[in-house]
């Protein structure tokens, strides 16, 4: 793996922090599509009234917010993102469902400035797979969390199970505009593979994990929707598709709009299938 793990932080800092607007924007559509995912870490993490929950990387806080429902006002979520402005936009949101269990915090995963065994459990959606060092965050997750407490996340599997994604990238890179993928380096299908993820989970002292798949798919009202999603949420796509011109970002929209039409439906608007592995550890 030729990369600079430390450049690769800051520029995965500046592309979060930049990507949060859109998260926010977009917060009630994202909750909705990924709704499952959300059902998937919650039933499996169980948080109990009273606890405190950690979450991590939460971006806009949906996921937190529902744990917070769980624990009740006895209980504490700590919300927490790396991206200062994830945090701010979870706060918002927090704040206008009026929830007040919730702590928002910038913490970075892999250095946690939190006590040892300070939560009785912790989740992460969509985050492990994007950290530089994914080894050390799940340490990390392991060292704060009360000793047999659970630890729930999703990360997304492999291109082919994951068109939505997968064919922007796809297309980017044939058009020039992003590097291919390195093999091993951090990016949305980094923990495609079951094995990695068991070698890094008891790796971290955690049991044997249990993995499952959890398939949906992301709905679009039309392209212009599905684009949307893509420069306002999608992370280095997003920062790849800013950088263009106008005529090559308008020849970029039509060559995926072209390479998406297999998931157009008849009415105009799209269903792109999607697939996460879930994880549970102890």
């Amino acid at each position: 793996m030729n990369i600079d793990l430390d450049e690769y932080r800051e520029r995965s800092l500046e592309t979060w922090d930049e990507m949060a607007a859109g998260w926010e924007a977009r917060a009630k559509w994202m909750s909705e599509s990924a709704g499952v995912v959300n059902d998937w870490i919650l039933d499996k993490l169980d948080p109990q009234p009273r606890e405190t929950v950690l979450d991590i990387a939460a971006g806009p806080g949906d996921l937190g917010l529902r744990i917070a429902e769980r624990v009740g006002d006895g209980g504490h979520v700590l919300s927490t993102d790396f991206a200062p402005e994830m945090v701010a936009a979870a706060r918002r949101i927090g704040d206008g469902r009026g929830l007040t269990n919730v702590e928002y915090r910038v913490l970075d995963a892999e250095r946690m400035d939190l006590d040892d065994e300070s939560v009785d459990s912790a989740a992460c959606r969509w985050g492990y797979m994007l950290m530089a060092d994914p080894a050390a965050a799940l340490i990390e997750t392991k060292r704060v969390l009360h000793s047999g407490g659970p630890l729930a996340f999703a990360v997304w599997a492999d291109p082919e199970r994951n068109p939505w994604a997968a064919i922007p990238a796809k297309t980017l890179v044939e058009r020039g505009h992003m590097p291919a993928p390195e093999p091993g380096a951090p990016g949305i299908f980094a923990l495609a593979d079951h094995d990695r993820i068991r070698s890094l989970v008891s790796g971290a002292g955690f049991g044997e994990p249990e993995l499952e798949e959890i398939p949906f798919a992301f709905e679009y009202k039309d392209f212009d929707d599905l684009w949307d999603s893509l420069v306002r949420l999608a992370g280095p796509l997003a920062y790849a598709i800013k950088a263009l011109d106008e005529d090559e970002r308008r020849a970029t929209y039509e060559a995926i709009e072209k390479n998406v039409a297999p998931f157009r439906n008849e009415d105009g608007s799209y269903s792109a299938p999607a697939l996460c592995i879930g994880a549970l550890a102890r």
